[in-house]
C-alpha cells in the first residue's frame, strides 16, 4: 500500500496529559492522536513522530508531528475528521503533504518556549500562567538572561539521568516581556532544549528578579555544570511550546 508522509500542525492543553510522549499506563498526547488516526484508517496501528517531548502539564501553542498514511482523504477532510474525534484539549490546525524524508524532530531548526506569570489573582488564566506575588525586577532578569545566549553546556538546568548525547544548546533569544501591570512572560529560543531546562531557567531567573541571587551567581551556576547549583523548577502549567521553525 502506498503511503504518503504528512506534517500535522496542532496545539494542545497539557493539563489532561502526561506529556507528549507515550508512557505506560498514562494518557499522552501522542497516544491520543494515534488512536484517533487508527479509527480513521480501519484500526491500523499508526505511529506518529513529534518535534520533541513536552513534560506532564506543559502546553503547546504550535506543535509539529509527522506521520505516514494511506492516500484515503485529502488533507482538509482528514483535518476535519481528526478534529471530530479528538478531545477538546487537542486541535489540529492543518495537515500537509511532505517529502518522504521530512522529519518533524530532526528537520526543526529552532524551538521557542514561553512561560507566563501573573501577579494578581485571576481565575481565568490559572491553568495557563503561574500566580507569583513577589516583586520582580525585570531589568535585572533581562540582564541575567543575556548570559544564557550562545552555545553553552546547560547541564545545570537539565533533568538528571536523561538519554541525550550532549547537553550543549545554542540559545539565540532569552527575554522577559511585560504584557500589562499584572502579566509578564519569558520567551526563549534555541536549537534544542534539555528536559526541564526552561522551567529550571525560569526558576533561577525569578531568584534574580527577587534579588536572592545576582547575574554573577548565574554565571557560576552555568559554569559548574551541576543541576544542584540551579534553583527550583517552576510548575509546568505556565509553560508553552510556542513556535517551531524549519
Amino acid at each position: 500500500m502506498e503511503l504518503q508522509r504528512y506534517a500535522i500542525e496542532l496545539a494542545y492543553n497539557g493539563r489532561d496529559f502526561f506529556g507528549w510522549q507515550i508512557q505506560p499506563k498514562q494518557v499522552s498526547v501522542q497516544e491520543t492522536i494515534e488512536l484517533a488516526l487508527s479509527k480513521l484508517f480501519d484500526a491500523q496501528k499508526i505511529d506518529i513522530v513529534g518535534c520533541g517531548r513536552t513534560d506532564t502539564g506543559v502546553h503547546a501553542k504550535q506543535y509539529i508531528a509527522h506521520v505516514d498514511l494511506p492516500l484515503k482523504w485529502d488533507e482538509d477532510v482528514l483535518t476535519y475528521k481528526l478534529n471530530r474525534i479528538l478531545p477538546a484539549s487537542i486541535v489540529i490546525y492543518n495537515i500537509q503533504k511532505k517529502e518522504s524524508d521530512f522529519h518533524a524532530r530532526f528537520n526543526a531548526k529552532a524551538r521557542t518556549y514561553r512561560y507566563f506569570i501573573h501577579t494578581q489573582k485571576d481565575p481565568f488564566i490559572n491553568g495557563a500562567s503561574l500566580h507569583f506575588t513577589k516583586h520582580l525586577n525585570l531589568v535585572k532578569m533581562n540582564e541575567a538572561g543575556l548570559l544564557l545566549l550562545g552555545k553553552k553546556d546547560f547541564t545545570s538546568f537539565s533533568k538528571l539521568h536523561t538519554d541525550v548525547f550532549t547537553n550543549i544548546c545554542l540559545i539565540s533569544h532569552a527575554a522577559w516581556t511585560r504584557v500589562n501591570e499584572h502579566e509578564i512572560y519569558f520567551e526563549i529560543t534555541a536549537d534544542r532544549f534539555l528536559r526541564n531546562m526552561v522551567r529550571a531557567i525560569v526558576g533561577t531567573l525569578l531568584e534574580v528578579g527577587e534579588g536572592k541571587i545576582t547575574s554573577e551567581d548565574l554565571k557560576t551556576i552555568i559554569a559548574k555544570n551541576d543541576r544542584g547549583e540551579a534553583k527550583m523548577s517552576v510548575p509546568a502549567h505556565g509553560l508553552f511550546l510556542w513556535k517551531i521553525e524549519y
